[in-house]
């Protein structure tokens, strides 16, 4: 029993009100709370691309990326997007499909001053599992943290099928779902994240996966891909 707790009952009632104060005000352990997301804040709506820049260029530049039929839609030679904004911790959500062999992907905690992408944020792998050579990894299907964890299950969709991702990466936990289906759930920095990180191709990069806030990512992997309905919202 905490000790001011054992005390209560031999105090006059003016004391008990002071230890209860105390009580309140720190005298027992706190109880942490995770934070409540905010409001949505929508980054594609079908007809408006004000939110994203491409990827290492100013924020004015322009974007080669095409608005279709209410879909973000992959161009020859458009490059990657980033958004405007950072993000720290948040909830992403969007829905995405591909052409045959398709290869796209989502990176999060993007500095976009760096030579390249992957060096600094990690990825969502967007993939045809079946046509594609990724595919034949598990640590690169669709849904995998590229390179570093395999999805649990295979959630994706046909291609020509939409596919909905949601991402959440909050106080260094980092949970996808795909169609609704629980992808991976890792700790970033942890024993198991440092080791993998090493042993793959970000190993020689100090900076990959050390954010604080940085941009969301849609890359262009040369291989048509369409995003729609994205959304975020902060933690």
């Amino acid at each position: 029993m905490h000790p001011i707790l054992s005390c209560l009952g031999r105090l006059p009632a003016r004391c008990v009100f002071a230890c209860s104060v105390v009580l309140l005000l720190g005298g027992l352990p706190r109880i942490t709370v995770a934070a409540e997301p905010g409001a949505w804040q929508v980054l594609f709506d079908g007809s408006d691309l004000s939110a994203w820049k491409p990827y290492g260029k100013p924020a004015d530049a322009p974007n080669l990326w095409a608005i279709e039929s209410g879909t973000l839609a992959w161009r020859k030679d458009c490059g990657s997007l980033v958004t405007k904004e950072l993000f720290g911790d948040f909830e992403l959500e969007l829905e995405w499909k591909l052409s045959p062999a398709g290869n796209s992907g989502v990176m999060f905690g993007v500095d976009d001053s760096g030579e390249k992408p992957w060096h600094t944020g990690p990825e969502v792998q967007l993939l045809d599992d079946i046509r594609a050579r990724d595919g034949k990894n598990p640590l690169t299907r669709a849904g995998a943290l590229y390179a570093l964890y395999p999805p649990a299950r295979s959630a994706a969709k046909p291609v020509g099928e939409w596919n909905k991702l949601r991402l959440r990466v909050q106080a260094g936990r980092v949970q996808g779902w795909l169609n609704e289906e629980a992808i991976f759930d890792v700790r970033m920095a942890s024993a198991d994240w440092n080791e993998r990180v090493a042993k793959s191709k970000f190993g020689p990069f100090p900076r990959f996966g050390k954010f604080t806030s940085g941009r969301i990512l849609l890359q262009d992997h040369l291989k048509a891909v369409w995003f729609r309905a994205i959304r975020i919202r902060r933690f």
